[in-house]
């Protein structure tokens, strides 16, 4: 199976990699540059660690609120752009500041000073990064051409890692600088300002849509304050991906224990191999990186690119894997004291280690976003990214702690020569080649099982087109848009005493005016049974019904269930228990046999004494599944059985009105009335609620009339002039309810809580109508 897919323009690609050239340079650098903290500021293996970790998890902290920010941004240059561009200038001025240090100063200052400069940049960090990667997931849908895409990105970006180590050889060169501190205060601006204008190319040059008709979730202090929860709940999902798990933890692992013995690197060269004299090193510190680099740059990507196509990402990361732990090996005992030379031998195994992880890694995490789509129905590249670069980043605070964590077992002095500590620099050498090995064993083991094929893949994607292709979400399609208004006219606007007025209420007080309506309780709740990860047809058990009617048995009278088969058939016998009535619906549709098995049980059901009410059939008219006659010999065959219980049928208020046949066979008319799904603006919902209630109660020939369904979704695509959000939502509860209450109507709210399986028919704005979410927690008031 295969997806359509529109190639990026290389042009692009190239955008997007000069991007990663500054994602990668300023790290690089900045990992030199801390070898001088060390040697020329006093800084011990404590302090070291401190200026690693701390400013590393405040970026760590701000990356998933920044992909929140920029998942949710609506403006003419999309979501993106203007973030990366203001994270551009922020790094730029940012690390050229923290880096005016000077000897003459105390240790004390030059801690706090270099510290908290720090902070400014990876906020700069931050602002760039989180929305930088999510353009690249942005990019394409097609499964090898993320490969494609992240591949020139890490070429382009690779060249930071060969030309950082340069730096080592000038910094010690005196023809080049007198002392080390001199050389990081001027490099930095050299440094600072072609990167800055490096990371601005993506914003500039990258194509993006204007987003200003998106329905995002508002920008707000107050709603990016209550995002820390949205973002809680946003790593909980990604998190229960099992893919997405393998591929963190695998990420975390190996950039985590590689770039812990990275920052040794300068030591060991130096200690190991020249006796502690820097300046007979010469160039070598720098070709270990410098070539390292290059191998990766025109060997392993090429490479890994390769495998990946021919063999599949999984494959190719566990090749690459394997290779580099020979390459680690190699390198305990090629470095050998007089030796340099020996080292070149190890390093293109060395480099398949981490040359290849962001490669196959951040577009295997472009696969898992369509998986999360397809489950959730929201694409969240912000969030995503922000998460897995989390990981990252997190394991490089680690790694910056541990190396300084690991200089203090060991001993080490860089003040002193090899002969005088020759254990602590067997222990840094040994460290340097066996811990990284060790982290990526246990990654391989974690990513055994991993199985996002091509084939599942193009699956996921192919599913996600079909869905794209619908204009509107499915109900909405069957839902007629705009019927009321051809009923009765356009409406004059006429508020009762009933209606209550908003525009005078902040939101606190229609927070506090929510909870006062439900705590008040309300006539009925459409009853949600499907747990997270659960979808039609999936067997119920008992323990969930009972937990969740536990939940809303203290604010309901009434209880509607859908369907009886599937262990729905407890939902009725877990209410009567709580002392509820139930309204209950056999489901059927075009499926003969299912639909006597509904039949037949809610009969059963019945008979037993768990049924106040029944129902045959939902909205079956408005999905043209069965004709009208047929859903009245089911109505005449339950009447027949169950002679003592109220009978009906539920179906889209509308579809009653020229169905006299149909009201003659119901005891009660069950109508669904959704001013959402016919696209009206919300601040008349309530009157176009009335008219529809009325439009049936003039044809019912004085049968009791029963709102059966009515709601507001919080979230989702919009319909029409119809906005999904949190206040709405409240609004719609209390109005809807009080007019209820205030004119004997009886309504049953849809729905009590969310359900994700909602998202594969209606899309994101189907799972967003409970008024608890689908962990049973209350969503609105105070």
């Amino acid at each position: 199976m295969s997806t359509t897919t529109i190639k990026v323009p290389f042009g692009q690609k190239v955008a997007f990699g000069v991007g990663m050239l500054a994602n990668q340079m300023f790290p690089a650098i900045l990992g030199i540059f801390m070898v001088v903290l060390v040697q020329s500021f006093g800084f011990n293996g404590w302090l070291w660690s401190l200026v690693y970790f701390f400013p590393r998890v405040f970026d760590a902290i701000t990356d998933p609120i920044m992909g929140f920010i920029s998942d949710n941004t609506k403006s003419k240059w999309g979501r993106r752009k203007q973030y990366v561009l203001i994270g551009a200038i922020l790094m730029g001025v940012a690390f050229t500041i923290m880096w005016q240090l000077y000897t003459h100063n105390s240790l004390q200052y030059n801690f706090w000073y270099f510290f908290l400069w720090s902070i400014v940049f990876y906020l700069g960090l931050t602002f760039f990064s989180v929305p930088y990667v999510a353009m690249g997931y942005e990019m394409s849908d097609d499964f090898h051409e993320r490969t494609n895409i992240m591949a020139v990105a890490q070429w382009i970006g690779q060249w930071a890692w060969v030309i950082a180590p340069w730096f080592w050889v000038i910094m010690d060169d005196p023809e080049w600088f007198p002392s080390q501190d001199v050389a990081v205060r001027e490099l930095a601006v050299w440094v600072a300002v072609p990167c800055a204008i490096a990371a601005m190319v993506p914003a500039l040059f990258i194509k993006s849509k204007s987003t200003l008709e998106e329905n995002y979730e508002p920008l707000n202090f107050a709603n990016i304050g209550g995002s820390l929860k949205k973002i809680v709940e946003s790593f909980k999902d990604a998190f229960k991906i099992e893919e997405f798990r393998k591929i963190c933890g695998a990420t975390f692992l190996i950039f985590n224990a590689f770039n812990t013995v990275a920052a040794l690197t300068y030591f060991v060269i130096v200690y190991r191999l020249f006796n502690g004299d820097a300046a007979a090193t010469g160039i070598w510190v720098a070709l270990f990186g410098c070539i390292g680099a290059l191998g990766t740059t025109f060997i392993v990507i090429p490479v890994v690119t390769w495998m990946s196509k021919m063999m599949g990402k999984k494959k190719a990361f566990m090749w690459a894997q394997a290779i580099s732990i020979v390459g680690y090996i190699m390198m305990y005992f090629l470095f050998v004291p007089g030796k340099p030379w020996l080292y070149i031998i190890a390093l293109p195994f060395f480099s398949f280690g981490i040359g290849s992880l962001f490669t196959i890694m951040m577009s295997m995490t472009a696969d898992v976003i369509d998986i999360d789509e397809l489950k959730s129905g929201k694409r969240r590249e912000g969030i995503f990214g922000a998460i897995y670069w989390w990981m990252v980043k997190v394991g490089f605070a680690i790694a910056g702690a541990l190396s300084g964590v690991i200089i203090g077992i060991v001993g080490f002095n860089p003040d002193l020569a090899t002969t005088e500590q020759l254990g602590a620099v067997d222990g840094l050498h040994a460290f340097f080649c066996f811990f990284p090995m060790v982290g990526t064993i246990v990654a391989m083991l974690i990513m055994r099982n991993y199985n996002v094929t091509e084939e599942r893949a193009n699956e996921i994607r192919a599913e996600l087109d079909k869905r794209k292709s619908k204009t509107t979400p499915q109900l909405s399609t069957y839902y007629k848009k705009g019927k009321l208004l051809t009923l009765v006219g356009i409406d004059s606007g006429y508020r009762s005493n009933t209606d209550l007025d908003f525009t005078s209420k902040s939101e606190r007080e229609i927070k506090k005016l929510f909870s006062a309506t439900l705590n008040k309780g309300v006539h009925g709740f459409c009853f949600s049974p499907y747990m997270e990860g659960q979808n039609i047809g999936d067997q119920l058990s008992e323990d969930q019904i009972q937990r969740r009617m536990d939940v809303i048995a203290p604010y309901t009278k009434w209880v509607r269930s859908f369907s009886c088969t599937d262990g729905n058939e407890f939902i009725p016998k877990v209410a009567h228990k709580k002392g509820l009535k139930t309204m209950v619906g056999a489901w059927i549709g075009n499926d003969k046999t299912k639909n006597d098995e509904e039949i037949e049980t809610l009969i059963d059901l019945g008979q037993n004494g768990y049924v106040d009410m029944a129902v045959i059939g939902n909205e079956v008219l408005m999905r043209n599944e069965l004709t009208e006659l047929e859903i009245l010999s089911y109505i005449d065959k339950v009447k027949s059985a169950l002679p003592n219980i109220k009978i009906g049928y539920v179906d889209a208020y509308y579809q009653f009105l020229d169905r006299p046949a149909l009201i003659d066979a119901c005891d009660v008319i069950l109508i669904n009335c959704y001013p959402f799904w016919e696209g009206y603006n919300f601040d008349r919902s309530t009157l176009y609620l009335k008219q529809m209630y009325s439009v049936v109660k003039n044809v019912s020939k004085g049968k009791p009339v029963i709102i059966s369904e009515t709601g507001w979704p919080n979230q989702g695509e919009k319909i029409n002039k119809a906005l999904p959000s949190s206040l709405n939502t409240m609004k719609y509860f209390i109005s809807a309810n009080n007019w209820a209450k205030s004119n004997d109507v009886e309504l049953f709210y849809f729905s009590s809580f969310d359900e994700s399986w909602k998202v594969h028919h209606e899309g994101d704005v189907g799972s967003r109508w409970g008024i608890w979410d689908k962990n049973e927690k209350i969503k609105f008031g105070n």
